[in-house]
């Protein structure tokens, strides 16, 4: 088991980084969004989770414990390899794993590529009870039909449910209730 890789980062793509170990290239497959502020040639630590399968051996790295323990909790799913799993914690985080948990809203997760409307419910049925501090969240303000028009918008746009929700919190309170208006709006949070 390799339960740890720190080294420098030598090359990296869009879901990995190598890194450099006692004349080693580890490849590391993280979150996106880790990956994305990550720098060539800067030291990194990651805590790790190796798949092993007949064919390959695949290392899933991750920033903190707890994103590693989201994993776990994940892939224990029936359905969920370390891929979907990886997919998961790339575009929701683990606060708003732990909202759709408490507050029951699997279409927080199957906004995620790859993950449907029954894989959702499977996740939420499977994680229940066994996330600390869910039971203590207050359930996730529930969005208008316009919004949530929105919010789909921006996920087939390529932002994560994460971006989408940050970009409709964005919008102004008085904002008008028209949906071009409010997408015009929610856009403006990226620079557009």
């Amino acid at each position: 088991m390799i339960a740890s890789v720190h080294g420098k980062v030598i090359d990296k793509d869009e879901n990995s980084v190598v890194i450099a170990l006692n004349g080693l290239g580890v490849q590391v497959f993280a979150p996106k969004n880790l990956v994305a502020k990550l720098k060539l040639q800067e030291e990194v630590f990651f805590y790790t989770y190796l798949a092993v399968r007949e064919d390959s051996l695949t290392l899933f790295g991750f920033e903190n414990k707890e994103q590693l323990n989201f994993f776990n909790l994940l892939i224990s799913v029936n359905g969920v390899g370390p891929k979907l799993g990886q997919t998961i914690l790339s575009h929701v985080d683990t606060q708003t794993i732990r909202r759709a948990v408490a507050a029951d809203e699997p279409e927080l997760l199957n906004r995620v590529p790859g993950v449907g409307k029954k894989t959702a419910q499977k996740i939420l049925l499977h994680l229940e009870g066994k996330i600390e501090g869910a039971e203590d969240l207050s359930p996730i303000a529930s969005f208008s039909d316009t919004d949530t028009s929105i919010l789909e918008a921006l996920t087939a746009l390529g932002y994560s449910v994460v971006e989408a929700q940050a970009a409709l919190q964005s919008i102004p309170g008085d904002a008008s209730e028209d949906e071009e208006e409010r997408l015009r709006l929610a856009l403006q949070y990226f620079n557009f």
